[in-house]
């Protein structure tokens, strides 16, 4: 045999047992908890198995034993024995010796602070603070070039190119008739604007002093830099406004990264970066964002951060790639569990709590933010509980089948509820009363106006209308409430509301108006055309037909009571 085929066997081998005992660990779930044999010698006591599932596919089951699509005998499932804690459906039970032969670890979910990073890429630029661009305020021809090609270094006061200008020629001799005349102010004038045409000062002392004109005159670099971009060449006509080259300085430059936009709002101006470059590996270079750009690329959804770095040296080139590494650690903290302590899928975010005494459940939670060692937690945990951080996936598998990955409520929803409330109308003899009630936090409800029906027990006979009272709600069904006691509690201002609307239609004489209003949000009430009575204290001119309006109305008797308004500019 050759030593190829001798390794692939061994190999084969080796998966062999290491898959049987991955399968033996797992389906151990499924086998008896107490981990002892029954030695009972009536077979009537013995534990009997609930079905058999195939090793290899826990979908598998039948209801006696057999062999698996797969030839290997079915495993039998006896269930768990009940005790311990209960999170509901999905609690699953394991003995003590299964828990160690899988390596079940557990953590505690903590509070701390979040030690998160982003990890990008960026570009090094010129420092455009530093970007000089070359501009002629004269044309004319250039007939020397002293720098030929994009990227030549410069120094302050090199010559970068000489021009002839017939409009430079012009100034030159205005200014020596200027000296001839020794009129101060045609000197200062003529003077003037040869420093507004850019003539260096040099030219300008040399002029004053030979009296020659110069028909080619040479320009200087501002400062030192390389070329950025190069537009001209010797024999180019040129214009003003005509951009005939770029400096730039590369003792600083710019290092232009990119987040994306669920990440914008961790960086902020000051925030801590490291960078490495490609080509020095192993070295690596701190600095701060310095600028937090306000756009957001329609194309990558991203938002560009600016570093600054100093440039001394020469190592950094502009258009070089950079890993961006961005601290954007915080004082704040969160409730955190270990990365790998999470279970990951295409819709749910899940975790398997241990719930103590051998007992376990797969329940979901909502994650945040994460950092190279933890999960932000923001629901479905609490601070101190214990999850499974190791072999999770086959206690998940286990608990998911049944799992209605919800926890628990320890504080159940209380079937009676006292509320204030003012009475909107009654039928005492029905026992029936519209209530417009406050908000009822235990049962998430809002402020609205509702009808009821009331136990027989209850007295109507000190009730009116807007009469504020305090009522016990009975839920009796998803879909059906009702008073069981009532306790006067004085009378109050009544309910009232503040809305726009479009007045429809007006009858003055009976100061009644319909108004096709918007939506109360406070009583979940939907826009509607409702009619309206105006209160005397009310300008009824402001209601004419098509008016758009801000109201506010209260609830009097029944009646819906325009107690003020106002005209709006336009319609919203």
């Amino acid at each position: 045999m050759t030593a190829t085929k001798s390794s692939t066997l061994k190999a084969s081998l080796i998966g062999l047992i290491t898959g049987s005992a991955l399968t033996f660990l797992a389906y151990s779930i499924l086998m008896p908890t107490d981990g002892t044999k029954n030695t009972n010698n009536n077979a009537s006591s013995e534990k009997q198995p609930l079905y058999w599932v195939a090793p290899m596919d826990a979908n598998y089951r039948r209801d006696k034993p057999g062999k698996s699509p797969m030839g290997m005998d079915l495993v039998a499932y006896y269930g768990g024995d009940g005790a311990g804690p209960d999170e509901g459906a999905g609690t699953i039970r394991i003995s003590a010796n299964v828990i160690n032969n899988l390596g079940v670890r557990t953590v505690k979910a903590e509070v701390k602070t979040l030690h998160t990073q982003i990890n990008t890429v960026g570009y090094v630029t010129y420092d455009e603070d530093r970007l000089v661009h070359i501009h002629p305020r004269v044309e004319g021809w250039i007939e020397k070039l002293y720098v030929k090609a994009i990227g030549d270094p410069v120094k302050k006061g090199q010559p970068l190119y000489n021009i002839y200008s017939p409009e430079l020629v012009n100034a030159q001799e205005e200014y020596l008739l200027a000296l001839d005349r020794k009129n101060s102010r045609l000197i200062t004038a003529a003077e003037n604007r040869l420093v507004a045409l850019q003539l260096p000062k040099s030219i300008i002392r040399n002029l004053k002093k030979t009296r020659q004109v110069q028909q080619n005159i040479a320009f200087f670099a501002p400062q030192n830099g390389v070329v950025e971009n190069l537009n001209i060449r010797e024999g180019f006509f040129v214009k003003p406004g005509s951009t005939l080259m770029s400096i730039g300085d590369l003792s600083q430059v710019w290092v232009v990264a990119e987040v994306f936009e669920r990440q914008a709002n961790q960086v902020v101006q000051g925030t801590a970066v490291t960078m490495s470059l490609d080509y020095l590996p192993g070295k690596t270079w701190q600095g701060k964002i310095d600028y937090v750009y306000p756009i957001l690329d329609p194309t990558t959804r991203t938002v560009k951060v600016r570093l600054r770095f100093n440039n001394e040296n020469g190592e950094f080139k502009p258009n070089m790639f950079a890993q961006i590494i961005i601290h954007t650690s915080s004082d704040e903290k969160t409730l955190l569990i270990p990365k790998e302590a999470l279970i990951r899928t295409g819709n749910q975010d899940r975790v398997v709590l241990a719930l103590g005494e051998g007992n376990f459940k797969s329940v979901a939670v909502s994650v945040g933010r994460f950092d190279s060692e933890n999960v932000e937690i923001l629901s479905g945990l609490s601070a101190g509980e214990k999850i499974v951080s190791s072999a999770q996936f086959l206690l998940d598998s286990e608990s998911s089948k049944t799992s209605d990955f919800k926890r628990m409520s320890h504080d159940p929803i209380p079937s009676t509820v006292w509320v204030d409330a003012s009475i909107v109308s009654l039928m005492a003899d029905h026992k029936m009363l519209t209530l417009a009630h406050d908000a009822i936090p235990a049962w998430d409800w809002p402020e609205m106006t509702m009808d009821f029906t009331a136990l027989d027990s209850v007295d109507f006979s000190q009730l009116t209308a807007e009469m504020i009272i305090r009522v016990e709600i009975e839920k009796v069904s998803d879909s059906d409430y009702r008073i069981i006691n009532i306790e006067k509690n004085g009378e109050k201002p009544v309910s009232n509301a503040t809305v726009n609307g479009t007045v429809t239609s007006v009858m003055t004489d009976h100061r009644m108006v319909t108004i096709d209003r918007e939506a109360i949000e406070k009583w979940g009430r939907e826009p509607a055309t409702v009619d309206f009575m105006v209160a005397e204290s009310v300008d009824m001119s402001l209601f004419t037909v098509d008016a758009y309006l801000m109201f506010t109305f209260e609830i009097q008797g029944g009646e819906f009571i325009i107690v003020s308004a106002m005209a709006m500019k336009g319609e919203m």
